[in-house]
């Protein structure tokens, strides 16, 4: 199997797009651990589903936008499996508000979680990776960071931030035999969109179908496929890059996004 005995840390591995990113790399022969920080419950039960396919699989509560509970995360991964090979920095959070409404507080969790974790779990995870011959590095982006959406400021702000670090990561760690990458998912399919659907005027997944050349949206199982393939042999020559998987959402001039409510 293409991932037989390599360990993955997944952060936010719990449910969602990180869940499907989880399972596919079980499904491949990799041992996983798992990431949560608010509800152990969906974590348990992605690892029971891993277990279950005859891979090891372990459990860590920590919040990753807090530095000594990231480096606690991955000393335990490492005590625990003996190294890292694949690093996922999925793991998200923000404050959704137009910016006049931003504050400072919510500039810092935002920006902590989905970037700060992933230059200094890069820089942590890095010297196992060395030891072992290597490894490649994916995060979770979002369109956000170059398509002006509604009340995503902050979280826009970080995801840019987040593709930047990812381009110095693939020049830097090159020597360590590291590739670093990553993936910028359109509207995904998933349990917290659901709801969010449920609440609303019920409307926004099928104008979203409507706009996509595709004609679906993008599952979490899309994700999983593209974020595997960059960890793999096969992506060895894709080095600091982000790949924009929306099903062509974004190219149409008309495209919807800026009048989602």
């Amino acid at each position: 199997m293409r991932f037989e005995d390599k360990v993955v840390l997944v952060t936010g591995s719990g449910r969602g797009i990180g869940r499907a990113i989880a399972l596919r790399f079980a499904e491949q022969g990799a041992d996983l651990i798992l990431n949560f920080f608010r509800n152990r419950e969906p974590a348990e039960n992605t690892a029971s589903q891993i277990r279950a396919l005859g891979r090891r699989a372990s459990v860590v509560r920590a919040n990753v936008g807090d530095l000594d509970e990231l480096n606690m995360l991955i000393d335990e991964g490492v005590r625990e499996y003996g190294g890292i090979d694949i690093f996922i920095s999925n793991a998200a959070s923000g404050y959704n508000r137009p910016v006049m409404e931003q504050r400072p507080k919510g500039w810092e969790w935002t920006m902590n979680i989905n970037a700060r974790a992933l230059l200094f779990g890069a820089q942590k995870v890095a010297q196992s990776m060395q030891a072992r011959g290597g490894g490649a590095i994916v995060s979770i982006s979002s369109p956000g960071s170059f398509r002006v959406l509604p009340e995503y400021v902050v979280v826009g702000a970080s995801k840019a931030a987040l593709e930047s670090l990812t381009r110095y990561l693939a020049v830097e760690f090159a020597p360590l035999g590291i590739r670093a990458n990553a993936v910028s998912p359109g509207l995904v399919e998933t349990e917290a969109l659901a709801h969010f659907e449920a609440t609303s005027d019920g409307s926004i997944m099928q104008r979203a179908i409507e706009a996509t050349p595709a004609g679906r949206l993008v599952t979490p199982e899309d994700v999983a496929a593209l974020v595997t393939f960059l960890c793999s042999p096969e992506a060895e020559m894709i080095r600091g890059q982000t790949i924009l998987l929306d099903g062509g959402f974004n190219l149409p001039a008309d495209s919807m996004l800026p009048t989602i409510k």
